[in-house]
């Protein structure tokens, strides 16, 4: 019987917070994006090449940086996404996208097939129906909703 470790993952603000994730253990950051974050303003993620120098540093140590794209977006920003991930995966190569809006989850599936999507707490997963949507649309892994309980 295999036994899974669970992963440490912690948030990674900026590039000093991602050094001190690593230093204290963990497995694994998370770093929003400017534009497609959901705390943009506290991001201290201000590029493309800032976001490649953390993913990269992760990498170099043999552990995960996930990016998070978990804005729920209007329609005049979904056009520039596509354009704004490539950009980005020419720079490193993020281990998983962390997406909670179904339209960029799409955009992202339909334009980068070969890239990981994690659904986001913020897409708020409360039910196994829920977890069998987004299993069956391609998500790898999704974050729950913090408002179920363990036995849930």
């Amino acid at each position: 019987m295999k036994t899974l470790k669970p992963e440490l993952l912690m948030p990674g603000g900026d590039f000093e917070k991602v050094q001190f994730a690593f230093a204290f253990g963990a497995d694994a950051v998370y770093l929003g994006i400017p534009r497609f974050s959901l705390r943009s303003r506290e991001n201290g993620f201000k590029s493309f090449e800032q976001v490649a120098q953390a993913v990269n540093y992760a990498h170099d140590r043999g552990k995960k940086a996930y990016v998070t794209a978990n804005i729920f977006p209007h329609s005049h920003k979904l056009e520039s996404f596509p354009k704004y991930v490539a950009e980005l995966l020419v720079l490193c190569k993020p281990d998983a996208w962390i997406i909670s809006d179904p339209g960029l989850i799409m955009l992202m599936m339909e334009n980068f097939p070969d890239e990981i999507v994690h659904i986001s707490v913020q897409a708020n997963t409360i039910n196994y129906a829920s977890v069998k949507f987004w299993q069956k649309n391609g998500a790898k892994r999704i974050i729950v909703s913090r408002e179920i309980s363990i036995k849930e």
